[in-house]
């Protein structure tokens, strides 16, 4: 680990100042950037601490009902957050299937929208990467790659982004609130986290010296309340990223989806949203086959990096079965295991 400069402002102005010197990183929690910095995959010479600024970690109902979360709550307290978890079941299950306990209590929700690609040779500072050493090349491509990206990779980049967090925010259509030297501004989450294309070292929209200072999630995403699920394939059950995730969500009336949302996660270098396939749904009756056909569109585009054509077929049935879930309707308990495929409807934690 490098030597590197530590101030502790004391309010968001002085913050984003302090992060605007070149090489400067903010800490909150550190979950991630403390391991990249150990490992030398990230190399930063000035860490702002961003932990005890006012404001930042709070969970409000906005006055056109829809949440704010400020960057600074912490995963575990908003998936326990009665009203949080009953408002957005498949937020509050994405979050309680990621990680550890232990890393729930301290990481944080900005934190997990700017969390690096899980990817080993983007770990491993002897192999060639080009998000860690632009132009460098990628040893991803032609290495073991099972796990990698089959959709929106370009020659450049492989990786897939590791949130599940993420994942049911983009299907809900949440929004980052950002704070700068130039002021403030927002923009949809979807948009915030970028493709590789030829840049993959830029894998957020944020300038330097910006911050996230909250999350929103508009009115409409309560709606889908009664009929969403978050879905998460792994190669074990507990402390695993996804090979391949699902946020699934619906309104139904009268035996009839009237609207769908869907996204995926452990495809692509960001959550993944299927519009083709929630358009596709409208107007249906939640049958198996409506959702294989849905799934078969979400995935139309998808082709292997490498060693992982199996995550297509892979990625079309945890489609089809979260959407299932879903129509079943939202589980009133939290499932034991969350997120999992082996998980019952019969949970230790109430959603209300």
């Amino acid at each position: 680990m490098n030597l590197f400069d530590y101030v502790r402002p004391a309010s968001i102005a002085e913050a984003v100042a302090a992060a605007s010197e070149p090489g400067a990183a903010y800490l909150a929690a550190g979950t991630n950037l403390l391991d990249l910095m150990k490992g030398g995959a990230m190399r930063p010479s000035r860490l702002v601490d961003i932990t005890r600024l006012p404001g930042l970690a709070k969970v409000e109902t906005l006055p056109d009902g829809g949440v704010s979360i400020g960057a600074m709550v912490r995963n575990a307290d908003l998936a326990r957050d009665v009203d949080f978890a009953t408002a957005y079941p498949a937020v509050a299950e994405a979050l309680l299937s990621g990680a550890s306990p232990q890393l729930r209590n301290a990481a944080t929700v900005g934190g997990n929208l700017m969390q690096r690609t899980r990817c080993a040779y983007f770990y491993d500072a002897a192999s060639a990467c080009n998000r860690r050493d632009p132009g460098a090349g990628c040893d991803a491509l032609g290495g073991e790659n099972r796990s990698h990206a089959v959709l929106g990779w370009s020659d450049a980049c492989i990786a897939t982004h590791p949130s599940d967090f993420c994942v049911p925010l983009v299907a809900l259509d949440a929004v980052v609130e950002i704070e700068g030297v130039n002021g403030s501004r927002e923009m949809p989450l979807e948009e915030f986290l970028l493709l590789p294309g030829t840049t993959p070292e830029r894998e957020h929209a944020l300038e330097t010296g910006e911050m996230i200072i909250a999350l929103r999630l508009p009115r409409d995403a309560a709606t889908f309340r009664s009929h969403a699920r978050y879905l998460k394939l792994r190669e074990r059950t507990s402390f695993a990223f996804a090979l391949v995730s699902a946020a699934a969500a619906l309104r139904i009336e009268d035996g009839t989806i009237v609207a769908a949302r869907l996204s995926l996660g452990g495809v692509a270098a960001r959550p993944w949203r299927a519009r083709a396939a929630e358009a596709a749904l409208e107007g249906s009756a939640p049958t198996t086959e409506a959702f294989a056909r849905a799934a078969d569109l979400a995935l139309a585009d998808a082709r292997p990096s490498g060693d992982n054509a199996f995550k297509i077929e892979l990625a079309k049935r945890v489609v089809t079965r979260a959407f299932l879930l879903a129509s079943t309707g939202t589980p009133d308990r939290m499932p034991a295991l969350p997120a999992s495929a082996f998980s019952s409807d019969t949970g230790v934690t109430h959603h209300a």
